[in-house]
């Protein structure tokens, strides 16, 4: 183990590996511990969909906003292969309360620069024609704003990038407690000291920051499942698509669908008959379809569904990124932006406040 570095960052998944790329090209000697392989956490369960629009959560939308533009520059660096291919994203709408809410909530995702609109149900049936015609749809919201892309290339564009800014990446260190006041990181394998540290362990986050005097009210680790479906005949170049009422998300992926219906829990099988229900409801051709296990890992989340992004000064200093309750991939490069400037005291252009730990926030 090196015995000191300027920084350190726990946690070696897409967000980590954003901060660690940001402070190493700003010329800050970083040290990433990973406690198994790059990306082996939240990053792996992803459904590979780089998108603006968060229904009431403004702030998220306000960081995935900033995170596309940062993308769409990274993915023209030299050696970095990043795709992203524009689908859009639709949200189908089949109660009057969330017209009503997505109305309301317009022009804070107006102001937060997300191309977001309400349409009526006859253009939603054109941009995705799987919808079943007996689905009670009122409307939808659709924003052009979201594309396809692939986590595991993210990952491995910024583990790459950080490399040649001169980070040290390290897998296979499992940190088992930080003190903030003495800069000190305890791990399996040894101690280091820094200048800084920074918590962005995903789901493993709260009680290392609890090790730091910080309190982050995540949830307990929550496994996450994604489906496919069998190759399906004659499939339409459909938007990645959210029935609201329900949660299931849709995305075509080769010839057939990736499925994703919020969290399994115990009883996997009562959780996929109920996905395969609700996929015959809202898409009636693909009834009987047969479903698979596309991914599978844990996520982390927050009371509010928004990030936990904020510091205690130092030195040495103790920074922290957790809780993206499923956003992760959509912010991790303001993430890494927003950490970098913490650290260096710039101005990150954004009220860090609002994403700051403070009490009205954990209370």
């Amino acid at each position: 183990m090196t015995a000191h570095a300027q920084v350190v960052v726990v946690g070696g998944g897409v967000i980590g590996l954003s901060i660690a790329f940001h402070l190493a090209e700003a010329g800050i000697g970083t040290v990433l511990l990973e406690r198994d392989e790059l990306g082996s956490g939240a990053s792996r369960v992803t459904a590979d969909v780089v998108r603006s629009y968060f229904a009431g959560n403004p702030v998220s939308s306000a960081l995935a906003v900033r995170s596309l533009a940062a993308y769409r520059d990274f993915s023209v660096r030299p050696g970095i292969d990043l795709p992203l291919r524009r689908v859009g994203y639709l949200v189908l709408f089949t109660e009057q309360q969330q017209v009503a809410a997505f109305e309301a909530d317009l022009p804070a995702q107006r102001a937060a620069g997300v191309d977001v609109e309400l349409i009526d149900a006859d253009l939603a049936r054109r941009l995705n024609p799987l919808i079943g015609g007996d689905l009670p749809l009122l409307a939808a919201a659709w924003s052009a704003q979201a594309y396809v892309s692939d986590t595991a290339a993210i990952v491995g564009g910024y583990a790459q990038a950080a490399r040649q800014a001169g980070a040290q990446l390290r897998t296979g260190v499992l940190v088992t407690g930080i003190d903030a006041e003495a800069g000190r990181v305890e791990t399996a394998d040894g101690a280091m000291t820094a200048d800084a540290v920074v918590c962005a362990a995903g789901a493993w986050s709260a009680p290392l920051a609890r090790s730091a005097g910080v309190d982050l009210p995540l949830t307990e680790p929550i496994v996450q499942e994604l489906l496919t479906t069998d190759p399906l005949p004659s499939m339409p170049d459909i938007p990645v698509t959210l029935h609201a009422a329900s949660g299931l998300l849709v995305r075509l992926r080769g010839d057939g669908l990736l499925i994703g219906m919020g969290y399994p829990g115990p009883d996997r099988g009562a959780w996929r008959r109920r996905v395969a229900a609700q996929l015959a409801i809202v898409y009636p051709s693909l009834a009987g379809s047969g479903l698979y296990t596309a991914a599978t890992g844990v996520r982390d989340a927050s009371p509010d569904r928004t990030a936990f992004i904020g510091h205690l000064p130092g030195p040495p200093a103790f920074l922290y990124a957790a809780g993206f309750s499923g956003h992760g991939l959509c912010n991790a490069p303001a993430a890494g932006e927003l950490v970098r400037d913490l650290y260096l005291g710039k101005d990150p252009g954004l009220d860090t406040t609002t994403l700051s730990a403070r009490p009205e926030r954990v209370g």
